[in-house]
């Protein structure tokens, strides 16, 4: 989803020459074939983000009749500029995202543009406003979308546009404000009508899927000038334009307080959001009438709502997401409820289905389905014909490949606390003392879910086991898992982490001689900390892009609007010194192999040289692979696959394995 700032969100790579990689790293480490699809208006093409070998991505339109060949439209190399996303604006035109990132570790500042084309990759134009010569300061943020049908006619989107500040020479120049405000434009003609002026504190707007704004977001600054920990929201009433106090949500990085809105219904006249009940998110709805008459729409008692379920053009409401085991759908919409059943029986391997966009008139429904055990693929479900086209395939160089299936599992932390998780055997016949991996997931205020993970499948092909621990700090159980946040309650986290461990020993599964431990951004951190816990416990510790030292991670924020919400994220105390690894690297014992990218702007490369180097200085066995000109994610086929061939041989090496 969209909104409040997370720390160390989940990650990515860099890139390396390739030397010698296993075949399974090659499979494994290749980037995902679909990194984005959407279904034309009509329903007759769809337009896919494919990756290419390396790090770039290109945008390639097909035509569902396969009537024409499918044909590239527009692409970026991946080593200065990104394309992120395709959309059609109708049925002739495309709406691009691209991004950059420029400057090296300590001043990388990001920019994104949004262009328009048409499907036939010619007209290329700037949608993204232009600055005046005038301007005062950078306008980073290009635009989003945020009503794809911005009149009446189809034929405008609504588009939010980042104003500066103008002046002239001498004197200043009245010009129409500055912040976020939002813009009706036309793709074709680029003719572009101020909807909304802009707001100094104006953070988000949502429209509500005819071209109207309904929904303003506004998030004060401190007086030091840093982002406020108050969003504070207005709406308006049909046909009027004046705003009416909705709601305020208090956040403090990891957890909200009070009604989130995330979608509008006008049919109903309804906002759609979050808030908390009984310690859990549940989905709520207000009426934009004038009432705020205020109705529980979902709520479990186990775990978290996750999310809405939208379908088409207008973003409609018809469902919403839970993870218990698995993730779950509950649809409000009778017609796709009863289809969720046909589908579940007709593709019984493939039980995870995630509708991903639909026709203008949602009689043609773009769907990705998949599996643990299937990477999954994209298909076209026509309502008319009830036929079911395949489309394309997450990852084809896994295609006949058998893959390890997951189970969920729970083992009791030391406090008797059941922890959930997810355990993946090697394929075969059930074995004993295994060599064996943790791997706690990043965030921390994330996840792991049931599916297919190709971090923990390509080990388990290699041949170990993986336990995947949703420790106490994780995301979806409720506001009383979060403790009071995996850095401030690290002793918690990492002890849950541990726990896993020392379980995975009890039940014979793993050999206590060959247990490991791999993680990424959090992860990392809870690598190297579960060391500093516990010296003995893990014989080998892999990790990337981790946070080493909190005080660095808060004063990477140092000058940017988050400052005072990472800053009371963190904390200070003693659990500063005591919860950093690079504080404490004299009490690790084990070898570690970190990899870091260089334009890591969610955890900065220097705290894996900073890692590195106190571990040296300590006598300590480290190596640091950095990877040139990625970001946290290392979104590179070539760097993924030496990130798992190195490990393997690492672990291998490390822990006496054959």
């Amino acid at each position: 989803m969209r909104k409040h700032f997370v720390v160390a969100a989940l990650l990515a790579c860099t890139a390396m020459p390739l030397h010698a990689a296993s075949d399974a790293a090659k499979k494994f480490g290749a980037r995902e074939e679909v990194q984005q699809i959407s279904l034309s208006p009509d329903g007759k093409r769809f337009v896919a983000l494919l990756t290419d070998s390396k790090r770039g991505s290109r945008a390639v339109v097909f035509s569902i009749d396969s009537s024409t060949p499918p044909a590239t439209v527009v692409g970026s190399t991946g080593d200065k500029e990104q394309l992120d996303y395709c959309q059609w604006s109708n049925d002739t035109r495309l709406i691009c995202g691209f991004s950059v990132t420029v400057g090296r570790v300590s001043d990388m500042i990001g920019y994104d543009r949004v262009v328009t084309l048409g499907a036939d990759g010619k007209d290329m134009k700037l949608l993204s406003a232009r600055t005046s010569m005038n301007s005062i300061g950078i306008m980073q943020h290009g635009g989003g979308i945020i009503d794809w049908q911005g009149d009446v006619t189809g034929n405008t989107v609504l588009m939010t546009r980042q104003y500066l500040e103008t002046e002239g020479t001498g004197t200043h120049i009245a010009g129409e404000g500055q912040g976020m405000g939002v813009e009706r434009v036309d793709p074709v003609t680029l003719r572009r009508q101020t909807v909304e002026k802009p707001r100094s504190f104006a953070r988000e707007y949502i429209a509500d899927g005819q071209g109207h704004v309904r929904i303003m977001g506004l998030r004060p600054t401190t007086s030091t000038g840093y982002s406020g920990a108050k969003m504070v929201y207005q709406y308006r009433k049909p046909g009027v334009n004046g705003w009416l106090p909705l709601s305020t949500v208090v956040s403090d990085s990891q957890t909200e307080q009070g009604f989130d809105p995330y979608a509008i219904d006008p049919t109903l006249n309804v906002t759609y959001g979050f808030d908390v009940q009984d310690g859990r998110k549940a989905l709520f709805k207000i009426a934009l009438d004038g009432s705020l008459k205020r109705d529980l729409v979902f709520a479990r008692p186990d775990v978290d709502v996750a999310g809405l379920v939208q379908i088409g053009r207008q973003h409609r409401v018809v469902g919403a997401t839970y993870v218990t085991d698995r993730r779950r759908v509950e649809f409000f919409d009778p017609e796709l409820k009863k289809l969720q059943a046909s589908l579940a029986k007709a593709l019984p391997k493939q039980p995870l289905v995630r509708f991903v966009d639909a026709s203008a008139d949602e009689s043609k429904l773009l769907l990705w389905t998949g599996s643990d055990i299937d990477p999954g693929g994209y298909a076209l479900f026509d309502k008319k014909t009830r036929h079911f086209d395949e489309l394309l395939r997450s990852r084809p160089p896994l295609e006949g490949i058998t893959l390890a299936p997951v189970k969920a599992v729970t083992f009791p932390a030391a406090d008797g606390t059941p922890i959930p998780a997810y355990l993946t055997l090697p394929v075969g016949p059930v074995a004993k003392n295994l060599p064996a991996i943790v791997m706690p997931h990043g965030g921390p205020s994330a996840r792991d879910e049931w599916g297919f993970d190709w971090l923990a499948q390509f080990f388990a092909a290699r041949g170990y086991a993986v336990l995947q621990p949703n420790y106490r700090g994780s995301a979806g159980y409720g506001d009383g898992w979060f403790s009071e946040n995996g850095f401030k309650s690290w002793r918690t986290a990492i002890g849950d982490v541990n726990d896993g461990g020392r379980w995975l020993v009890k039940e014979g599964i793993a050999a206590p001689s060959t247990l490991a431990i791999v993680g990424w951004s959090y992860g990392g951190y809870a690598a190297l900390q579960s060391a500093v816990l516990d010296p003995t416990l893990f014989k080998a510790i892999v990790a990337v892009a981790p946070v080493t030292d909190l005080d660095t991670l808060r004063h990477e924020h140092d000058n940017y609007m988050d400052f005072t919400l990472v800053d009371a994220f963190i904390g200070k105390g003693p659990h500063v010194r005591q919860g950093s690894p690079a504080q404490n690297a004299d009490k690790i014992t084990v070898p570690v192999l970190m990899f870091h990218g260089d334009l890591d702007q969610n955890v900065g490369i220097g705290e894996s040289r900073l890692m590195a180097n106190r571990l040296r200085s300590a006598g300590k066995k480290v190596e640091l692979v950095e990877f040139k000109g990625l970001a946290h994610s290392l979104d590179d086929t070539e760097a993924r696959t030496t990130l798992l061939d190195r490990s393997d041989m690492f672990l291998r090496a490390t822990m006496g394995i054959q």
